[in-house]
């Protein structure tokens, strides 16, 4: 994999290559996340419905992957590589359903 280029310690997600789907399914996520300046966020919001979300600050490029708590780690872990690959152009597959993913820059 190419090394990404990372800016004041965060990933410029416009500027570095997308991740190959290879990567973002077999790294652990320890390691994806220390790649890409990304932090995992607990949310507050108990909707069944919310799956997640992703942010990125416009202002210095902080990725907040932002996901319900007491949810299973499974759930967790697949919803944070899934939202970080769309968040960096990864080719991901969308998922299925009634799911709708979109991308917000704060």
């Amino acid at each position: 994999m190419a090394t990404q280029e990372l800016t004041g310690g965060v990933l410029d997600a416009a500027a570095a290559p997308a991740p190959s789907v290879a990567h973002l399914l077999s790294a652990p996520l320890s390691q994806l996340l220390s790649e890409t300046g990304a932090r995992l966020v607990d949310s507050s919001i108990r909707d069944r419905e919310f799956l997640g979300a992703v942010t990125q600050r416009r202002r210095d490029g902080q990725i907040n992957i932002v996901l319900p708590a007491g949810r299973s780690r499974r759930e967790r872990d697949t919803m944070a590589r899934y939202l970080l690959g769309k968040l960096l152009g990864a080719d991901i597959t969308d998922l299925p359903g009634a799911t709708t993913t979109m991308q917000a820059v704060a």
